[in-house]
């Protein structure tokens, strides 16, 4: 039986190489307060270790939702959308794309690798909570997705 995702412990990946950035994400999760673990990579080889499970990421849960930055050190997010969208045991997985770059070409190669959403990421708090708090409702509490997002 399908059940909504907001009816369990909601395991959310971001993958993000700034400090700042991640604390702002971290504080607007926690201010639209629902129930999720927070996980953080700073680059793209070390977030295919925590999708495949590799090294120090073996006992990781799969994550329901990835946040995903665009200009990461090592593998750049949009070489690492490509690989997650491309593998058998990753392309399901929502790919929201949080971001500064307002880039047009960006935005097409968000979209042609298959990302399931393009954020521009705001610098003010409140209005990244909501942006936040839109995820929380749409990905979480109105989506159906499989009991099982994955083995």
């Amino acid at each position: 039986m399908s059940v909504p995702l907001s009816d369990r412990q909601l395991e959310i990946l971001l993958i993000e190489d700034n400090d700042g950035d991640m604390l702002l994400a971290q504080e607007a999760l926690q201010e639209v307060s629902f129930q999720h673990r927070l996980h953080r990579v700073k680059n793209g080889e070390e977030a295919l270790n925590f999708l495949h499970r590799l090294g120090e990421f073996s006992q990781v849960p799969s994550p329901h939702l990835i946040l995903l930055d665009l200009n990461l050190p090592k593998m750049d997010g949009r070489e690492l959308l490509a690989k997650i969208k491309n593998n058998e045991e990753t392309k399901k997985i929502p790919v929201i794309v949080l971001t500064t770059s307002k880039d047009e070409k960006d935005i097409a190669t968000v979209y042609a690798h298959h990302g399931n959403a393009y954020l521009i990421k705001p610098i003010d708090f409140g209005e990244f909570t909501e942006i936040m708090r839109s995820v929380k409702d749409f990905w979480f509490d109105r989506l159906v997705y499989p009991k099982t997002p994955r083995p």
